[in-house]
């Protein structure tokens, strides 16, 4: 219990406070999980810009967490992000006697939607194209346009990368490798498998060349 205590209270003030560096509000606390808003309560005309900026800054802190809880001997999963903006109910919701501010609504569940659907994707950071549009000057690749849980309707989503992370020129080949899959061409497959050769690392291409290995095609992603 007592280190069970000093990862969760370590982990969160170290989140915490990357929130609040770019300006979010922490809305709620859900076991492990954090519910962040940004463009409430005060209005944010860059509330997309912030919330992937923030959403780049948690991934790094998160995994620099888990390095030295490793070498502390501890695996802790890694921290999964997802990002959506639209409208939402924002406000102080309960009884007479407990208030929780928080938000409600569609917009709310497709963000938490988007993190779990890096679990089959390979990747820890999720946004969708409603943030991406909103957001200037975004940095990122296509993910594919997902039908994501309780949904019928597909969503384009994105991973937001880091120069650091994937240099222009790897960037350049993935957009290349995903507008043939898009087109359901054949040279697909040996783009991604190109993609994953040079960057083994690199899950979302592994992704892609599964999916088409097994047969499938186009960007169309149902996840479960």
């Amino acid at each position: 219990p007592a280190q069970l205590a000093e990862i969760l209270n370590g982990y969160f003030a170290e989140m915490t406070d990357l929130v609040f560096a770019h300006e979010g509000t922490v809305a709620k606390i859900v076991g492990d999980a954090l519910h962040v808003l940004f463009g409430a309560p005060g209005d944010q005309p860059d509330h997309a810009a912030r919330a992937v900026a923030c959403a780049l800054s948690l991934d790094t802190a998160s995994e620099a967490f888990r390095a030295r809880w490793r070498d502390r001997g501890i695996e802790i999963g890694a921290t999964r992000i997802g990002v959506h903006a639209g409208p939402a109910i924002v406000g102080n919701f309960g009884g007479g006697r407990y208030f929780d501010y928080t938000a409600y609504g569609d917009t709310i569940n497709t963000s938490a939607r988007l993190e779990n659907a890096n679990k089959a994707l390979g990747t820890r950071i999720c946004v969708s194209q409603s943030v991406v549009i909103r957001a200037e000057q975004f940095r990122g690749r296509p993910v594919g346009d997902l039908v994501l849980r309780g949904k019928q309707g597909a969503l384009r989503a994105f991973e937001p990368l880091t120069e650091e992370d994937y240099d222009a020129g790897m960037l350049s080949r993935y957009t290349d490798a995903f507008t043939k899959l898009e087109a359901g061409e054949a040279g697909a497959m040996p783009a991604f498998a190109a993609l994953v050769g040079l960057r083994p690392d690199d899950a979302l291409s592994a992704f892609h060349l599964k999916r088409l290995l097994n047969g499938s095609s186009g960007a169309r992603i149902e996840v479960h």
